[in-house]
């Protein structure tokens, strides 16, 4: 039987390049439910660390939603271990999110989102790029994500 994921949880995902971890943050319960917000930590691992209080430590590369409970049941991802949320990111980040204008393949209209509330920000500066965008992905999509160096601020959109 799966573990019960906790917030602190420690997830470990294969990837083609390495070991990489993550950190389980948050649950978003509210309508719109988004559900379990994790942190991917800097770093490809080669082997499973032995101290796992550094990864906890390590910087954020982007944080996304995904279905974590779903994935630990289908050993997708591994619960490696329960770790102190480090202090800057124990509150949920601001995300952004827009709808592709299809003809330009291009967002036009970004929003801002803090876990409760939304506002609308048209354009978004170089430095607003960095802000995580706001979607649920599968552990396969964040894999590729991962693998190939995306972050949300190399996102074409």
């Amino acid at each position: 039987m799966a573990q019960k994921i906790r917030i602190g949880d420690i997830i470990e995902i294969p990837t083609k390049k390495g070991l990489v971890y993550a950190q389980y943050t948050h649950e978003h319960s509210e309508p719109p439910h988004y559900g379990s917000l994790i942190r991917i930590c800097s770093g490809f691992y080669n082997e499973r660390p032995k101290d796992f209080s550094i990864i906890a430590k390590s910087d954020t590369l982007f944080h996304i939603f995904v279905p974590l409970q779903a994935s630990v049941n289908a050993n997708l991802v591994e619960i490696v271990s329960n770790e102190t949320i480090p202090t800057k990111a124990k509150k949920i980040p601001v995300f952004r999110g827009g709808l592709i204008e299809p003809k330009i393949n291009k967002v036009l209209t970004w929003w801002f989102w803090d876990g409760k509330k939304e506002w609308k920000v048209g354009e978004i500066t170089k430095e607003q790029r960095k802000i995580p965008i706001l979607s649920i992905v599968t552990v396969p999509c964040l894999v590729e994500k991962i693998e190939s160096g995306w972050t949300p601020e190399t996102d074409p959109f």
